[in-house]
């Protein structure tokens, strides 16, 4: 019997030994996970997997580590069972479908989307118009590629970033391997901690990177940084590790951004911000031309969620102004990260909660003439991909450029990718008369691409001076038209002028339509109609033969419109209507006669609004004066074979 209780107390020791040791085992990866040790955490995470123990809870955290080092392969992998998972926190829905979307199974991405929404939780705008705009994904992959981009020669087989460029020296952030020297690793991903450098020419004519020299690198996180116009101070940002007081509520050190000096052509005189906080992130400044403002991104829970937009303003005693919020049109319950402001007022930034191809998409705003942002517009392909894609820097010509990327092919971790935009070019010209070379006002322009997509249409001013911004490299054919002309096409193929101006001039000399019974070898007289009635009379018919013969057998190619009237007894309104009427009448006459509908390229009304005899509403006119002004009459629009 005291055999038997000692069996049973040393399996009773070995159990509570084994369950201790998975216990310790979450312990060790709960402590991982929440230092930011991801990939570590994964492993300890996996062990209680392979051991069944608490196997919900470790593929929950097994799949927000993948997520939070932008692994959506594996991400997804575990989300798919964690979704499935019993009385589930809706919230993994949503981390679900964004990570289906880092994948491209952007269908799937929708249904947990839908799922989400179902739940009512949270704040459901974003989603709403991920859900609605169902095409978007394929408008981006069908949209036009303005970018031309190649991988930088800065890469190396560590994570390298945020490039930027200022008085012709690039300046980075990586995590690569300083001359051979052992660095500490960084939990969260296990490489090395980010410094800034800066590309140097070495005595062959070989640009080559260097440490930032002076105070700005320690031994944790540095990057992100702007410098200003005169290239005297820089603003960048770092981990807010130097004081142990630093730390939040959680043990968590934050971001901060940092102003540093040019001293010496050093980098010193290491200055904390004011409106930094230990309780929440503020970091990737951005400065713009005038110096007078600074953009960056916080995730202090005064925002919309996540990490936000703000700006400050950098006053003239040095002092800083109030954070400022950019506002819901920019910022999403989810990040927005990454700010760059160009020269022209355009703010670009990374965002994982508007809608995009993957994880973070580049967006950039569209402003109003006050300068404030009204929309945003998702940069495409191949800026972005299903992948993070980041840290966007466009060089004050607006042509050259560099994005971050951890995307398929990349030398390493995050990789830097260099960018020339593909800028439109403006078509521009003046629509004139082609008898006098007046401009004709208000004349319309319309621009159609090789597939026969309308491009674009605008009218031209009182000058008869148009302007459109078009793509380069393509086959447009546009087409001027205006009452009374007859229209004119032209066929032109966009490519870069030599003199680098980007614009291409497409000038119109339009011909007045001739009415037919105008021209000399037509004897064709106006077609009448009696009051109030739109049927075609007797002698109508007989001029409305005529323009069948013509048509038929003289002029084949000729393309004409049809304009009907009445005179101005009754009211507006009704008058319009019979003159439709009376055009559709005589339309339905010429085709059924045997004149193609195609050649007859409009039939309109215009009611009283051209009278040729002078019986406006009051004036007493005999029923012969009315008479005349209730007809039909004809233009040629133009000739087929011209």
């Amino acid at each position: 019997m005291r055999h038997y209780i000692s069996i049973t107390i040393l399996l009773l020791l070995t159990t509570v030994n084994v369950v201790n040791a998975q216990y310790g085992r979450q312990r060790r990866g709960d402590a991982m996970f929440n230092g930011f040790a991801y990939a570590k955490a994964i492993k300890s995470y996996q062990e209680m997997i392979d051991n069944d123990y608490n196997v919900n809870y470790a593929k929950r955290k097994i799949a927000d580590a993948y997520s939070l080092l932008r692994d959506p392969q594996n991400a997804s992998k575990y989300y798919a069972d964690v979704v499935k998972q019993k009385d589930i926190d809706p919230d993994y829905y949503l981390r679900y479908a964004q990570a289906l979307r880092g994948i491209k199974e952007y269908k799937e991405s929708r249904i947990w989307l839908k799922k989400y929404r179902k739940t009512k939780k949270g704040n459901l705008d974003n989603v709403e118009r991920m859900i609605k705009n169902d095409r978007f994904v394929d408008d981006i992959y069908q949209a036009k590629q303005r970018y031309e981009i190649v991988e930088s020669p800065y890469n190396s087989t560590f994570s390298d970033f945020g490039a930027y460029t200022h008085d012709s020296i690039t300046y980075i952030a990586s995590t690569r391997d300083d001359g051979g020297l052992i660095k500490r690793l960084y939990g969260w991903n296990l490489q090395p901690f980010l410094d800034i450098y800066k590309t140097e020419i070495d005595t062959s004519g070989i640009a080559i990177l260097t440490k930032l020299s002076g105070d700005v690198n320690t031994k944790v996180h540095e990057g992100s940084m702007t410098i200003s116009e005169d290239g005297n101070t820089m603003y960048f940002t770092r981990t807010n590790y130097l004081n142990k007081k630093g730390k939040d509520d959680n043990g968590i050190s934050n971001l901060k951004i940092y102003r540093a000096t040019k001293i010496g052509g050093k980098w010193d005189n290491i200055t904390e911000l004011p409106f930094n906080s230990n309780d929440f992130s503020t970091g990737h400044p951005s400065l713009s031309k005038d110096g007078k403002t600074l953009y960056f991104a916080s995730d202090s829970k005064e925002g919309y969620g996540g990490s936000d937009l703000y700006k400050v303003s950098i006053l003239e005693n040095g002092t800083y102004s109030t954070p400022e919020n950019l506002g819901d049109t920019v910022n999403t319950p989810l990040n927005e990260l990454f700010p760059f402001i160009h020269e022209n007022g355009t703010l670009f930034f990374s965002s994982d909660g508007h809608q995009g191809l993957g994880q973070l998409d580049i967006f950039a705003t569209i402003l109003n003439d006050d300068g404030d942002a009204v929309d945003i517009l998702n940069l495409g392909l191949p800026v972005n991909s299903n992948k993070d894609d980041f840290s966007y820097y466009l060089a004050p010509d607006g042509i050259n450029g560099y994005i971050s990327s951890n995307r398929i092919g990349g030398t390493g971790d995050d990789d830097i990718y260099s960018f020339e935009r593909i800028p439109q070019i403006t078509l521009k010209g003046v629509v004139t008369d082609v008898v006098n070379a007046t401009p004709i006002a208000n004349a319309t322009v319309k621009i159609t691409e090789d597939n026969n997509k309308v491009f674009a249409t605008v009218q031209a001013d009182k000058n008869g001076y148009y302007e459109q911004d078009v793509d380069m490299g393509v086959i447009y054919t546009v087409e001027a038209s205006a009452p009374k002309y007859i229209s004119q096409t032209k066929q032109i193929e966009t490519i870069k002028p030599e003199n680098g101006s980007y614009s291409m001039t497409l000038d119109f000399q339009l011909e007045p339509i001739k009415k037919l019974e105008v021209l000399a070898d037509i004897d064709i007289n106006k077609i009448y109609f009696d009051f109030d009635r739109y049927n075609i009379r007797r002698d109508a018919g007989k001029e409305l033969d005529k323009v069948v013969d013509l048509m038929i057998n003289k002029y084949p190619e000729m393309i004409i419109a049809i304009g009907s009237h009445t005179d101005s007894r009754g009211a507006d309104a009704y008058n319009l209507k019979l003159s439709q009427n009376r055009a559709l009448a005589t339309y339905r006459y010429l085709t059924k006669k045997g004149v193609p509908k195609h050649r007859i390229e409009n039939h309109q009304g215009f009611g009283e609004m051209e009278l040729i005899t002078p019986c406006d509403d009051g004036q007493q006119c005999s029923e012969e004066e009315h008479e005349l002004n209730r007809r039909s009459e004809f233009a040629v629009v133009r000739m087929e074979s011209n």
